[in-house]
């Protein structure tokens, strides 16, 4: 899966016209106070405070990079410039773990700009924030696999990741939402299984019958579809509603004829 880069490149000649209209404006607003932070001599040279920005992201040095887009944020909140910028700082937040502000500035770009070229990079960023693919530190020492843990969010990315997919088809980013999505398929299917079988050993043959059928009906095409039915067919036999059990079976057997047909 491709993450997502820095606007650097993309954004370069749009902001050479912002950053000239802010020079302006900069000039305009005269020398600020004697007691001014390094971040804030910094910004009064849009054009410095940008590129050092902008090495600091590439160096994905946040600490540094996040408090001069917010200076270049605030400093010029109703121009070209701010919207761009705001596009830098939601990745920049999203990088350096701050999950609710990238996700709050990324709805206010979308909700204030829903017809900016760059709308679908927004929704791409806040997508992001809920994408959870890091088994995490427990999973890598106890081999425990994802299917066990509860998917946190991964319900709202896969849902914010087919909103990119159908609104905005030709996105650049579409293909690695694509891709993304696949995998939150199969993690969550495998979930809503792990959860049915939980139920199957316990006798709760209806709630591991429903678990199953979501997984199956929610995310067809997952790489666990093959379980779901195996687990239906155990659920049906043991409630002795086995002319359901049998239909299963060979819808089992005509859609994965590969598929070894043995007990969840």
């Amino acid at each position: 899966m491709i993450m997502a880069a820095s606007l650097t490149a993309r954004l370069a000649k749009p902001l050479i016209a912002s950053l000239a209209a802010a020079l302006v404006v900069a000039g305009a607003a005269g020398c600020a106070g004697t007691e001014e932070s390094e971040t804030d001599r910094l910004v009064r040279d849009v054009t410095e405070a940008y590129e050092a920005a902008q090495r600091a992201t590439r160096s994905q040095n946040w600490r540094r990079a996040i408090p001069i887009y917010e200076a270049l944020q605030a400093r010029f909140p109703f121009s070209e410039l701010s919207k761009r910028i705001q596009l830098e700082l939601m990745y920049a937040y999203y990088k350096s773990g701050r999950k609710e502000q990238s996700i709050d500035l990324a709805d206010q770009f979308m909700r204030e700009n829903p017809t900016h070229p760059e709308v679908d990079y927004a929704l791409y960023v806040k997508a992001l924030n809920y994408f959870d693919d890091d088994p995490g530190l427990l999973e890598s020492w106890f081999n425990k696999g994802l299917e066990n843990r509860p998917p946190r969010d991964a319900a709202l990315a896969f849902s914010l990741f087919r909103q990119l997919v159908d609104r905005y088809p030709a996105s650049e980013y579409a293909e690695d939402a694509r891709q993304r999505m696949v995998f939150l398929k199969n993690r969550l299917a495998a979930y809503e299984n792990s959860v049915a079988r939980f139920y199957l050993d316990r006798g709760a043959y209806v709630a591991a019958l429903n678990r199953a059928k979501t997984a199956l009906e929610e995310y067809n095409g997952a790489t666990s579809n093959p379980e779901s039915l195996r687990i239906m067919i155990a659920a049906y036999e043991r409630l002795g509603m086995h002319e359901l059990a049998a239909d299963t079976r060979l819808v089992l057997r005509s859609n994965f004829p590969e598929a070894i047909e043995g007990g969840p």
